[in-house]
């Protein structure tokens, strides 16, 4: 059953995926509004099914204490970031899942490296993190907004020619070695379009429960647009590898960039395919001499196993 499902999500995902190698033009090669033969009423079943994988993988991997996984999340502004993660994590038990979101670096982060403050909120082992926005933001706001390079205070010759290429490479290596140290990384880039996101916008605008979610600063972001398009596309290109692929989700339609993101995030546990502890043979003499123990405790006309009695009931009601 576990390798039907586990086949069945690979073959949904595989259009999402950026081939390790590729060049990608991001706008010729791939729709925003992208949804196969998926219709919106099928939805709500398939990301529930999803959140239920999730759930059950979770804990797994929590009792395992072995891998941990790391989810990056990068969308431009109104890209569904937030939505997407309350609807595919709202199944999983919230003490194995931390988020961490990154806004402008403080003083001390600009003290360090440009990874230094992503490395801080890595998963332990048996832990799900999720990162909104990520160490990707290095070479992309970073690249389109010259200012905030320079107040990271490198030296002069780190700062020149090839500085992209450079990051590209050191990102790679370090995904690399959280991947040899048992820590999986998970990368999806919400791909919404132009209009969407004006539509998006206007929402916000419109709407007065929703004013808080607009900034001024996102009307002025959205004039770089070009920009950011030619910075996704050479990230993608550059950063799509085996032990840490991308896949870009169609976000123009909410419903369907959260069962995507569901499914990609199932594919990576389900191939690390976490089990639970088997325990030595003292550890099981040790749970029958306390079954004995605790039976032995039960009140008088109680029985000795009450969940041992209610299963034996279900079973005998079964046809």
């Amino acid at each position: 059953m576990a390798d039907t499902r586990a086949r069945r999500i690979a073959k949904f995902i595989e259009p999402l995926r950026v081939e390790p190698g590729a060049t990608v033009d991001l706008a010729g090669d791939f729709d925003p509004r992208y949804k196969g033969s998926l219709k919106k009423r099928d939805g709500v079943g398939l990301l529930s099914t999803g959140v239920s994988l999730l759930a059950e993988y979770q804990a797994r991997l929590a009792a395992q204490d072995t891998y941990g996984v790391l989810l990056c999340l990068q969308a431009l502004d109104a890209g569904g970031k937030d939505g997407t993660i309350r609807h595919v994590m709202s199944g999983v038990n919230p003490q194995g899942v931390r988020v961490s979101s990154f806004k402008v670096p403080s003083t001390e982060e600009l003290d360090h490296d440009y990874l230094w403050r992503y490395a801080q909120r890595l998963p332990s082992r048996g832990e799900i993190a999720i990162f909104n926005r990520s160490h990707y933001e290095e070479v992309l706001v970073v690249r389109v907004h010259d200012e905030v390079l320079r107040r990271q205070k490198l030296p002069e010759r780190p700062k020149g020619a090839g500085i992209w290429e450079r990051r590209y490479r050191e990102i790679n290596n370090w995904e690399r070695y959280l991947t040899d140290n048992g820590f999986k990384v998970v990368k999806v880039f919400l791909n919404l379009s132009k209009e969407e996101q004006r539509t998006r916008f206007l929402k916000r605008i419109d709407l007065p429960e929703k004013n808080w979610k607009f900034s001024a600063a996102d009307v002025r972001e959205r004039r770089h647009w070009d920009e950011y398009q030619k910075a996704f596309s050479e990230m993608l290109s550059a950063t799509s590898t085996e032990h840490a692929p991308w896949y870009v989700v169609p976000a123009d339609r909410k419903w369907f960039a959260r069962i995507c993101a569901a499914a990609v995030l199932a594919h990576t546990l389900m191939e690390i395919d976490p089990q639970y502890p088997t325990l030595g043979e003292q550890a099981l003499r040790d749970l029958l001499t306390a079954r004995g123990e605790l039976e032995a405790e039960a009140p008088d006309g109680a029985p000795a196993d009450p969940n041992a009695a209610r299963r034996r009931t279900k079973d005998a009601r079964r046809p």
